[in-house]
């Protein structure tokens, strides 16, 4: 019994430290997404930071400033909803095989 506990233990390290490794490798995650056509795009990583942000030249207009803002909002949404794809896959492949698997658990909850 003693055994069973160490090597329990030792699993909970080790899913720790896959966790850390993964979390710290999130930045390299990106996503990219568009609205408008193609006149806005904005790129986020796995931290959900927007690292890039384009925008036609065209729309940069006094007149569009409300359309330009709906633009940037709906690229920014869209790409942050496609990041969590990729985190979710990205945190499952670094930690297979460290935990049972249990329906329903998602561990992207314990990335931040």
């Amino acid at each position: 019994m003693f055994g069973d506990m160490m090597g329990m233990l030792g699993k909970v390290k080790e899913f720790q430290a896959k966790m850390k490794e993964a979390q710290e490798s999130l930045g390299q995650l990106t996503e990219s997404a568009e609205a408008g056509a193609g006149m806005v795009k904005v790129t986020v990583n796995g931290r959900k930071q927007i690292i890039s942000l384009t925008i036609d030249p065209d729309l940069i207009q006094p007149q569009d400033r409300e359309m330009l803002q709906d633009l940037i909002v709906a690229a920014t949404n869209r790409a942050l909803e496609n990041i969590e794809e990729q985190i979710k896959a990205h945190i499952q492949q670094s930690t297979d095989g460290l935990l049972p698997n249990i329906p329903g658990l998602d561990l992207s909850k314990f990335m931040k």
